[in-house]
């Protein structure tokens, strides 16, 4: 079985190797061995509740259990832009009209901006080509909503999620040798070290404040503002079906979309429910993600869980993967986005409010 878990300092190992794999173009996970013994102290620090927003890392692990084998990993951070700086892209469209020519022009122009600062971001998503089957991707990825569900008060109203760029068949990034390499003199996989190393002060001082106008770029460089990667499109279309979207905002290297989401609009803020845990087999089942309700120890597993009941039957094996007993409260979310009915009388006990968020936050 299959569990995703809140990474600690032992996974150091089995997190080097996923860097290693995923290999370059993720900002967000490199395999940078004394980076990633760090950010495993910060995810630790995170999860036990002693690290504030602005530096708040919530690193999870995918673990076989069976196996004793990492196959995954993702995160949410708490806040981006604050303890350092987030730029991206707003794309804009301008009209200017000539009355007297009788001519209208529509320009698409991007603007740099920190729009985005302060907002929680899901990020660092790889799962090993050997688990790409089943329902493995969607407890990757979707696993981690249930954590934002759990605790509204250690995120952002705002949650956003950079997505990979279109890179050509030579893993070439049209965008970045239209927009970036004349402005920052330097190939995609340096100025993308750079800012995994936490050294974004150079973007500012290099790019020009300035509108860009698209139209004075290559078709290439045009056709690749806001597309995806094609291996990151799986991932993308997870996203997109626990609420999050395109919403103008590119990356500034690869030209990527930036999806985002209210904090309150994803699915898993509005339909996953707490519920007790039984021992047994589960009737008339759907799958579903069920996670445990400790951020010390939080952990999440596919299963199949009767929607018609105020509590959700489990076998034992999925008990020992959550590590916790029946009569154990679960936070449960349908895979497959229909929301799971509940007996009017278990929603007042079962209701949780959301803590206040810092005003500054987006």
């Amino acid at each position: 079985m299959l569990v995703l878990r809140n990474a600690t300092e032992n996974d150091l190992d089995g997190v080097f190797e996923l860097a290693v794999d995923a290999g370059s173009g993720m900002t967000t996970l490199k395999a940078d061995r004394a980076a990633l013994r760090t950010r495993l102290a910060v995810a630790a620090a995170s999860f036990a509740g002693e690290m504030p927003l602005a530096h708040a890392d919530y690193l999870f692990v995918l673990e076989d259990l069976e196996n004793r084998r990492l196959c995954g990993v993702s995160a949410i951070k708490g806040a981006v832009g604050v303890a350092e700086p987030f730029y991206s892209y707003r794309v804009s469209t301008s009209v200017h009209a000539s009355p007297h020519a009788g001519m209208v022009n529509r320009f698409q122009s991007l603007h740099l901006t920190h729009d985005l600062a302060g907002a929680s971001e899901l990020c660092s998503l790889y799962l090993h080509p050997d688990y790409r089957n089943g329902f493995n991707g969607k407890l990757l990825s979707k696993g981690r909503f249930l954590f934002l569900a759990q605790f509204p008060g250690l995120f952002s109203q705002t949650i956003i999620a950079e997505m990979r760029g279109y890179q050509d068949e030579q893993g070439i990034s049209p965008f970045w040798e239209a927009v970036g390499r004349p402005f920052f003199q330097m190939d995609f996989h340096e100025a993308d070290d750079r800012c995994g190393q936490g050294d974004r002060l150079f973007i500012e001082q290099l790019v020009p404040r300035l509108p860009l106008y698209t139209h004075l770029l290559c078709e290439a460089a045009r056709a690749a503002i806001g597309k995806t990667h094609t291996h990151t499109v799986p991932a993308r279309r997870l996203l997109e079906q626990e609420g999050l979207h395109f919403d103008g905002h590119i990356d500034i290297f690869d030209g990527g979309p930036v999806l985002q989401a209210r904090y309150r609009d994803m699915r898993a803020v509005r339909e996953s429910q707490i519920r007790i845990a039984r021992a047994g087999a589960a009737d008339g089942a759907s799958p579903s993600l069920v996670a445990t309700t400790r951020q010390h120890h939080f952990r999440v597993v596919a299963a199949d869980v009767d929607g018609q009941s105020g509590f959700v039957r489990l076998a034992q094996g999925a008990f020992n993967a959550l590590a916790c007993d029946p009569g154990a409260p679960v936070r449960i979310l349908a895979m497959h986005g229909a929301a799971l009915a509940m007996p009017a009388s278990h929603l007042a006990s079962t209701a949780i409010s959301l803590r206040a968020v810092p005003p500054w936050s987006n």
